[in-house]
């Protein structure tokens, strides 16, 4: 293998695939990239066998060849190296960098080691302007559950049928769920379980000025944006349903502003418990007033201005929980609705008339059980 790239090319590229790249692992060959040189370009390659990315690079290919090399490492050199071309050759398991009058040899593995990442096809799979699909993923990967008990809700639900495309993602004490118009996209309907890691990919890889082209094969689904692919394999299993936790019957209304609520809740943090972040908080006619007792800290209350329809309530949340959803809501003021005190409220943003845009956004909140 011998082959020319400029630094930045090289390091653009090395950066792209280096979060695929697992902090430890027992595979030595995962800790390595693959580099394949080919006609007038350079194919980079990581996985950690859930997630991989591929991006292509232009080079001038002197001698075609493939080698996997240690990613971290070879990012570093990249990133520290003058601005000047940098020639790529390899002998054996070996690859050699020269820059300038820098040079280095790194010990590789055979391509043969390295796991081939899935074979998607992109051309009966469907697009998504990439605002729309980074904004579906911004506004609810977060509330997807860490823990290993209920893999099937370790994914983010993807839903397109209908005309709309939709995201869910709970981890049974909090919920995002975001519906945008799809177009011709959702044509046929899919419903996919994705894994919030490969999301995460997209989000840092693709651009919201492009297209991103999306296929599925069996257990894999691909995204593709100019020179960029990333892999995942998807979550088995039937997702919960959703709307049933979702109330329809809430008949208390409370209109507030977000950064206010927001300041309250970090406020009343302070003083709540470290185990449960239990704060109280009493809905009524104009206002609504925050209070935490913690009794080996101490106490705090607080009190902002609201608009408020129904019977006073005063209900129990988890103020982590709370301030979570209220950083992805991106209005000035927030809606909140309740039923009672043992049931989920919902938060939702409040929309001038006529910008919704077909664009549908609700948070859900379970409350936590009071202590009088």
């Amino acid at each position: 293998m011998n082959f020319t790239i400029t630094r930045k090319n090289l390091h653009q590229g090395l950066a792209a695939v280096s979060a695929s790249i697992p902090t430890k692992t027992t595979l030595p060959v995962l800790s390595n990239i693959l580099l394949e040189a080919t006609d007038g370009q350079v194919r980079i390659s990581g996985t950690d066998l859930d997630v991989g990315v591929r991006t292509r690079t232009p080079a001038e290919v002197g001698q075609e060849g493939v080698l996997t090399a240690p990613g971290k490492k070879l990012q570093e050199i990249a990133r520290e190296l003058p601005d000047e071309p940098v020639q790529v050759t390899s002998q054996g398991d070996q690859i050699e960098l020269r820059c300038g009058r820098s040079r280095f040899k790194l010990n590789g593995l055979p391509a043969d080691d390295f796991p081939n990442l899935p074979e998607v096809s992109f051309e009966e799979g469907w697009n998504a302007p990439g605002q729309v699909l980074l904004s579906l993923v911004q506004h609810t990967a977060f509330a997807v559950s860490t823990e290993e008990s209920r893999p099937i809700l370790n994914g983010v639900l993807w839903e397109l049928k209908d005309g709309q495309m939709r995201m869910v993602a709970t981890n049974g004490h909090r919920l995002a769920k975001m519906t945008v118009p799809a177009g011709s996209s959702a044509q046929g309907g899919a419903e996919l379980i994705v894994p919030p890691a490969a999301l995460q990919q997209v989000q840092r890889l693709f651009e919201k000025e492009n297209e991103v082209h999306v296929g599925r094969d069996a257990n894999h689904l691909g995204f593709r944006s100019g020179n960029t692919e990333v892999y995942t394999r998807l979550i088995e299993g039937t997702y919960p349903n959703y709307e049933q936790v979702i109330p329809k019957d809430n008949d208390k209304w409370a209109v507030v502003d977000r950064e206010s609520f927001a300041s309250a809740v970090r406020r009343m943090a302070v003083v709540a418990s470290d185990q449960t972040h239990r704060i109280r908080i009493g809905f009524h006619q104009g206002a609504m007033r925050l209070t935490v007792l913690t009794p080996d800290l101490g106490e705090g209350e607080d009190e902002i201005e609201i608009q408020y329809e129904g019977e006073p309530l005063e209900i129990g949340f988890n103020a982590a929980y709370l301030l979570e959803v209220l950083r992805y809501m991106d209005t000035e003021e927030v809606k909140m609705g309740f039923k009672a005190p043992e049931r989920a409220a919902t938060i939702e943003p409040v929309r001038p008339d006529g910008e919704e845009g077909g664009v549908e956004y609700l948070c859900l909140v379970m409350p936590l059980r009071l202590l009088d």
